[in-house]
């Protein structure tokens, strides 16, 4: 089965565009490739329960969760706002993500 190809990467700035934390924006910090998600960072918070150990004492842990890839868009420095990403080839071959609306490079170069 083939890679599927995702418009977002680690590092982004991203808005959620849909569930309970709409409207938020957050940097990238993990991409899970198998179940399609990302964990975004200030965002979909969790609570865990640890019990104590040698190296850290218990209680309850709060961490980001993971947001399914399709509730996010990238957001352009440019435009300040959520965009749709393209694709185009540099003239010195390199492949970067452009913004729809602006046509700037999203990609750090």
């Amino acid at each position: 089965m083939a890679r599927m190809k995702y418009h977002i990467k680690k590092d982004d700035t991203v808005m959620v565009i849909a569930g309970k934390e709409t409207g938020k924006t957050g940097k990238v910090l993990k991409i899970i490739l198998k179940k399609n998600r990302v964990v975004v960072e200030k965002i979909n918070f969790v609570k865990r329960h640890a019990r104590p150990s040698q190296t850290h004492k218990g209680g309850i842990i709060e961490k980001e969760g993971s947001i399914h890839i399709t509730n996010l868009m990238v957001m352009c420095e440019k435009c300040n706002k959520p965009v749709r990403v393209g694709k185009r080839i540099l003239e010195d071959g390199k492949k970067v993500r452009i913004c729809r609306s602006c046509e700037d490079v999203l990609d750090k170069i």
